[in-house]
């Protein structure tokens, strides 16, 4: 049910969007009325994705590698070319392989940093700027992940490198709320998606269980007792990603069920 959320006509530039919380995000936002761009470095899942969501509203496409420069410079260049603008940048990206922290070398660190720290300053920074320049009164919302609190041993590489974007968020909300731009974040949880999928079949191998069995151990662990959907995460980016949130900017908001010990 759409949310009253101001977002008919507005411009929406949804990273990763192929498929998962990428792609969840950009059918919310397609559902409020917004004009949106996705992007995914796959050109044929991007476009099943673009081909399922056309149904719903206007979509354009932009093939591009997060973790590459000059892709990212193509991926906003060719947002603002296609919308004309840019009021709401939904910052998703991909993880980098699971495993324990001393099984990663040189180049492992390297390539989630530059996934997870360097790609969504950089794009964030090029989406400000078009922003400013246009005076737009802008949205970026950023997800990172519920592990920058509570560090995962069995995903390393994620639990060290995504903690930067908590930083991103409050540093960007600081220095950009003058110009009437809000950045806020997402935890997300445990959410169904291909990574789940990815670390059970890990953890499982490791431990000599069925990956079924380490899903029923996470569920135990979540105080609403199961998994989290795409459809539910995509509402929290859309209550961010829109006028709904008006005097929210800075926050990072656990999307987890509950599954957060820490404060």
């Amino acid at each position: 049910m759409p949310m009253n959320s101001g977002l008919a006509g507005q411009r929406v530039l949804v990273t990763a969007a192929s498929a998962g919380i990428g792609y969840g995000a950009a059918e919310a936002f397609l559902r409020e009325g917004a004009r949106i761009v996705i992007n995914s470095s796959n050109q044929e899942k991007l476009d099943a994705a673009r081909a399922k969501l056309a149904a719903l509203g206007e979509v354009h496409t932009v093939v591009g590698n997060l973790a590459q420069k000059a892709d990212i410079e193509k991926i906003v260049h060719e947002a603002v070319s296609q919308l004309g603008g840019i009021d709401t940048l939904a910052y998703v990206t991909g993880s980098p392989k699971p495993g324990k922290f001393l099984e990663f070398s040189y180049e492992d660190w390297r390539a989630a940093s530059d996934l997870l720290v360097v790609s969504p300053a950089y794009l964030s920074k090029l989406v400000a700027e078009q922003m400013i320049k246009d005076g737009t009164k802008g949205r970026m919302v950023i997800l990172s992940s519920w592990i920058i609190k509570e560090p995962n041993m069995g995903i390393a590489l994620s639990s060290v490198c995504r903690v930067s974007m908590l930083s991103l968020v409050r540093t960007l909300a600081r220095d950009l709320g003058p110009k009437g731009i809000r950045v806020n974040g997402i935890l997300p949880g445990y959410i169904k998606t291909g990574r789940i999928d990815q670390i059970a079949q890990d953890a499982a191998k490791r431990r000599g269980i069925k990956p079924e069995d380490y899903v029923a151990e996470i569920e135990r662990d979540i105080p609403l007792g199961r998994i989290g959907t795409t459809e539910e995460l995509a509402r929290a980016i859309v209550f961010l990603g829109s006028d709904l949130s008006s005097y929210i900017s800075g926050a990072s908001i656990p999307v987890d069920g509950g599954v957060l010990r820490s404060i």
